[in-house]
């Protein structure tokens, strides 16, 4: 099971990051999908989980409506647009993989928002 995160960086206040989770060693289309995120200092927290089949979404309070998960079955990748972000979206960001007992992890990365 592998999953690779890329697309962080730093991002002005305002900015967009889209950030994208590449899936490999699984049946991909059998697992709900979610990003999480880890600032210093705080515990992990869900930002947002995608279904299986991609019909159905869920956010964090804080992040309705600025940010959008999303994914692609063909070729296993889940997705994270994120708009207007704040100095307090600044975090390592996880992607998450979840079916019944099993969940996977991925390395993270880090997204930095500052002027």
């Amino acid at each position: 099971v592998q999953l690779v995160e890329s697309g962080g960086g730093l991002v002005q206040p305002g900015g967009s990051l889209r950030l994208s989770c590449a899936v490999s060693r699984f049946t991909f289309t059998y697992y709900d999908m979610s990003w999480y995120r880890q600032a210093p200092e705080k515990e992990r927290e869900l930002v947002a989980t995608i279904s299986s089949g991609g019909g159905s979404t869920n956010y964090a309070d804080s992040m309705k409506g600025r940010f959008t998960i999303s994914r692609d079955n063909v070729n296993n990748t889940v997705y994270l647009q994120m708009n207007s972000l704040k100095p307090e979206d600044t975090a390592v960001y996880y992607c998450n993989a979840r079916r019944l007992k099993a969940s996977y992890w991925g390395q993270g990365t880090q997204v930095t928002v500052s002027s």
